[in-house]
């Protein structure tokens, strides 16, 4: 999940799409890669018991098994972050292969996972080129006002870039409109506009604004598993159907290919 813009719903897709797909019984993993540890917080995951996290894999080569933290919905876990992560992005600069760290973590374990899910800070650094170069597909959530458009053209580059240096295996896999508004009609010309430049790679399901969707993360959980019948929990069951018709047959292609292709 990338966006270099904040507030336009990574997180809430990530956990959201992530519980919806845990729910069609596919087995799932988050991996919170944000230093904000929203998607930690969001799955109720106590500061606590975030001891070994996303830092601890990328600075010190803990494994995945040592990170992962079972959640409240069954099929998922998850790998927490905490605080510490912020200075990671300094940390790495002087690390071998700093930019396949996550990867690397990846390609060691011995993962039983359908979808891995990685939730990016808002920003295009070390971290998120870490997720991209460890990643199948990038899936790019939109708000739908004009100021998030204008930084997508620059994700777009950033994606071209690593797929031609780092992962030939990468491609933005769709974009989600979130945050959508039927009644305005900014949000019907920034769809529009979205639709008319992805084509196809837009899903057609939009995300609702939802005050549900908003409360979720107070209470420890997933929007699905605190109000399943709001409009905004019902749109990511949708979404989870349509990921799980594109990804069909495409499912755990980057590790092994984006390997062979490096070396």
């Amino acid at each position: 999940m990338a966006n270099q813009k904040g507030g336009v719903g990574k997180t809430t897709t990530a956990v959201n799409l992530a519980t919806a797909l845990a729910a069609c019984g596919k087995q799932v993993l988050i991996i919170d890669m944000d230093p904000q540890g929203n998607a930690s917080t969001g799955l109720g995951i106590e500061r606590a018991d975030r001891a070994t996290g996303s830092y601890e894999i990328l600075i010190d080569g803990a494994s995945i098994a040592d990170a992962t933290k079972k959640t409240l919905v069954p099929n998922m876990s998850i790998v927490p972050t905490s605080p510490d992560l912020a200075g990671a992005e300094i940390e790495l600069i002087d690390l071998d292969r700093r930019e396949f760290r996550l990867r690397d973590a990846l390609a060691q374990a011995k993962l039983d996972y359908d979808f891995i899910l990685i939730d990016c800070p808002p920003s295009l650094t070390l971290l998120t080129l870490n997720a991209m170069v460890a990643a199948d597909c990038v899936l790019v959530p939109l708000q739908c006002e004009f100021y998030a458009l204008e930084g997508l053209s620059q994700l777009i580059k950033t994606v071209e870039r690593v797929k031609k240096v780092l992962n030939p295996v990468l491609e933005i896999q769709g974009v989600v409109l979130t945050m959508y508004d039927r009644r305005s009609g900014l949000n019907e010309q920034v769809a529009a506009d979205v639709r008319a430049f992805f084509g196809l790679k837009v899903y057609e399901t939009a995300i609702p604004r939802n005050i549900r969707i908003a409360e979720a993360p107070s209470h420890g959980k997933p929007a699905l598993l605190y109000d399943i019948r709001c409009a905004g929990s019902q749109a990511y069951v949708h979404l989870a159907s349509e990921v799980l018709k594109r990804e069909q047959g495409l499912v755990g292609r980057s590790l092994a290919g984006a390997a062979d292709a490096v070396a």
